[in-house]
């Protein structure tokens, strides 16, 4: 009787330890298949720090979450993971998030985008408290492993909603709306820029819609003296050269072409 029932409890285990790695394994490659991995995120978010974007020239973070948002890749341009703002790595998990999040089939929207619409009388104000970031999933250990291609964060939905520049939506060459990806590290504007050079390196820029003149999710910089948005989508500028980068990108990184 004894042997049946440590049987049982043998079987009972493997079964659970059966679904435990078929629910991870879902977690991690369900969604993410055919999105980019660490290599090439690292390959192409480096390529794109590496060009003028404004700022302060700093290293970076990027994620990519898919579609319902759980984190497929994080990775970092410098030699060390201290090289960059330790703070960044979970910024742009929640940038990633906040894209996914409020973009759509049709209309892409930018975290840059989304900044005047949460301040104080605006229609949107809010928003940013809202999806909070699941703390167990962002800093669970080991620290050693963070932006790294077995990164803690992968395969979890870290959640998280950010309202300033580095976030933007992933299409498809089909114009499929497959996730987004999040960057930070450096101003809010040159982390938009960053973004933005490292999803059209990624061939994942085929939007089909969005807020801006260009009717994409490019930064908008029309706050006025009076602190509003003429657009009611603005951000605020930062201080350097990111302003002519960014309204460049349309013409220096076309959305859609063949990379």
């Amino acid at each position: 009787m004894r042997k049946k029932f440590d049987r049982i409890l043998l079987g009972v285990a493997v079964l659970g330890a059966a679904i435990a790695c078929a629910t991870s394994s879902l977690a991690a490659e369900g969604g993410c298949k055919g999105l980019p991995a660490h290599d090439e995120l690292q390959k192409a978010l480096s390529k794109a720090r590496a060009e003028a974007n404004g700022g302060l020239n700093l290293d970076m973070w990027a994620t990519i979450v898919d579609r319902d948002g759980v984190v497929c890749a994080v990775a970092f341009t410098g030699k060390e993971r201290g090289d960059q703002w330790p703070g960044s790595r979970v910024i742009s998990a929640q940038k990633a998030n906040t894209a996914n999040a409020f973009s759509l089939p049709k209309l892409a929207l930018s975290t840059a985008n989304i900044y005047s619409a949460v301040q104080p009388g605006g229609s949107l104000f809010g928003l940013q408290f809202s999806n909070p970031v699941d703390t167990a999933a962002a800093y669970k250990g080991p620290f050693t492993a963070y932006g790294t291609a077995k990164d803690p964060m992968v395969g979890a939905r870290v959640g998280g909603v950010n309202v300033f520049g580095g976030g933007l939506a992933l299409y498809d060459a089909k114009g499929t709306l497959v996730g987004a990806i999040g960057v930070s590290g450096d101003t809010s504007c040159a982390d938009h820029n960053i973004a933005w050079k490292t999803r059209d390196f990624l061939g994942l820029d085929s939007v089909p819609g969005g807020v801006s003149p260009t009717k994409d999710d490019n930064i908008i910089f029309d706050i006025g003296a009076d602190g509003k948005s003429a657009s009611g989508f603005g951000q605020p500028l930062c201080g350097g050269k990111e302003k002519e980068i960014g309204e460049a990108l349309p013409k220096t990184n076309p959305m859609g072409e063949k990379k």
